[in-house]
């Protein structure tokens, strides 16, 4: 009745662990990518470039 598989548990726990891990790894990038957007849209266009009616920007 006590009998525990520790096998099924570690693999179970090691793929937790490695879920986690891709996970914290994927919010860091996309937060970077995120607050490089974000300073990109910031920044003031060229004034080469125009808005959406065509009118060149000033």
């Amino acid at each position: 009745m006590n009998n525990i598989n520790y096998f099924e548990v570690s693999l179970a726990v090691l793929i937790a662990i490695a879920l986690v891990v891709w996970l914290v790894r994927r919010n860091i990038k996309d937060e970077k990518k995120f607050e490089k957007d974000m300073i990109q849209s910031e920044m003031k266009p060229d004034r080469e470039e125009q808005d959406e009616r065509g009118d060149p920007l000033v």
